[in-house]
């Protein structure tokens, strides 16, 4: 759904997306046939490359939206040890697509701790000069690059403003290349975003805006709540707790002792788990745990869940959400799998200026993400930003 819903923003094609389904469906739907099938889409639209600057950027970014398909579910497929290439893969295809835009993306290194730094990508409306408002995309915990041209990039260009693209710790380049997993300190990973900002003539450093998507809209609040230059915050959706999202027979088997957990996990939990169950545990427990990543790379599934459920723990904002001072949007969504009931427990705690959006079934915009959905969430988003901050003045 994803993918079907980034056609509106050039980041799929309905009818490439539906021949990969139908593809799928006639295989037998699983995580081998939808990597296998998704990462043909991508070295198919690969190998065609046109020598025409526009269809080459065209195809860039939809073969990076192909390619991020198929790296979602790899680690479920026969092949999981190529879940570096198929990211690297897609990297480059997004790398292509940023360099083609007009004007072409800003690309540099934010340094961030010791020899690690953050890539970052920044779009502008033009190459004016003009100081702009800009906002500052907070992706998830498995959303490849191209999710933050849909939502949000695009929309933000079309209204003037400029768009700050990057991959923070448990994230993209620093998952998985550098092995570094999601950090609880994330106004350690924002603030040298800021401090990047505010040094380009081009940014209205008074009208820095923060969102988060799915697992970022855990990450942003933490961040806004120390990292005070922030002028405006989304969290898409918000929550206090992501430790809440997981099963509470999951939660339950979590004890002080370390060695008892992961005896009680080893053999009394992961033995009776299907491979579908056990896919989805590897793909969420890897931004918190690199042996857990490695391990699942060679098809076994991690030893350690003590270890990560600790750092996913680490993660609750319940006290600190106080301390989030900037205007605040959060959304929530009609059959939210993840965080039922979660956003508004957020919403609730916040003491600044704050509105709630609920995104309704009946304009099809359920689930987690309205994956259908995106340009609806982008027109709520920067409806909102701009009500907030300002107009960025004509955008493309």
């Amino acid at each position: 759904m994803l993918a079907l819903g980034g056609a509106g923003f050039g980041a799929a094609e309905v009818g490439e997306v539906l021949t990969a389904v139908n593809a799928i469906n006639a295989a037998g739907p699983s995580e081998q046939t939808c990597t296998a099938e998704f990462r043909r889409w991508g070295d198919r639209l690969t190998t065609t490359a046109s020598p025409h600057e526009q269809t080459h950027r065209a195809h860039s970014l939809r073969v990076a939206q192909y390619y991020g398909q198929a790296l979602f579910f790899v680690l479920g497929s026969e092949t999981p040890g190529d879940e570096k290439k198929l990211y690297l893969a897609g990297r480059r295809s997004w790398d292509t697509f940023a360099r083609l835009c007009t004007p072409a993306a800003v690309t540099d290194q934010v340094p961030y701790q010791g020899r690690i730094s953050i890539p970052v990508w920044f779009f502008r409306p033009d190459d004016s000069g003009r100081p702009r408002p800009t906002v500052i995309l907070t992706n998830g915990s498995d959303g490849p690059n191209v999710d933050m041209w849909t939502y949000g990039v695009s929309a933000a260009l079309a209204r003037g403003w400029n768009a700050l693209v990057y991959d923070g710790p448990g994230q993209g380049q620093l998952l998985f290349v550098d092995q570094l997993v999601f950090s609880p300190r994330w106004e350690q990973v924002v603030s040298p975003l800021v401090d990047w900002l505010e040094r380009r003539r081009d940014v209205d450093a008074r009208r820095i805006a923060l969102t988060g998507l799915s697992m970022g809209g855990d990450l942003a609040p933490r961040a806004a709540a120390f990292e005070h230059r922030i002028a405006a915050l989304a969290a898409l959706p918000g929550r206090l707790a992501p430790w809440l999202g997981f099963p509470a027979e999951l939660r339950d088997i979590v004890t002080p002792d370390k060695a008892e957990t992961n005896r009680i996990w080893n053999e009394e939990v992961a033995p009776g788990l299907t491979p579908s169950e056990a896919f989805v545990l590897k793909k969420r427990i890897e931004p918190f745990s690199i042996p857990a990543m490695l391990a699942a790379r060679q098809g076994r599934l991690f030893t350690d869940f003590w270890t990560p459920a600790q750092r996913i723990m680490a993660l609750d904002m319940t006290r600190i959400v106080g301390r989030i001072e900037c205007p605040t949007l959060v959304l929530d969504h009609d059959d939210e799998i993840f965080y039922p009931g979660r956003p508004r427990e957020f919403f609730e705690l916040l003491r600044t200026r704050k509105e709630f959006r609920l995104m309704r079934t009946a304009t099809g915009a359920q689930l987690h993400c309205s994956p259908m959905a995106p340009q609806q969430h982008c027109e709520v988003v920067f409806d909102w930003l701009e009500d907030t901050l300002g107009r960025g003045g004509r955008g493309q």
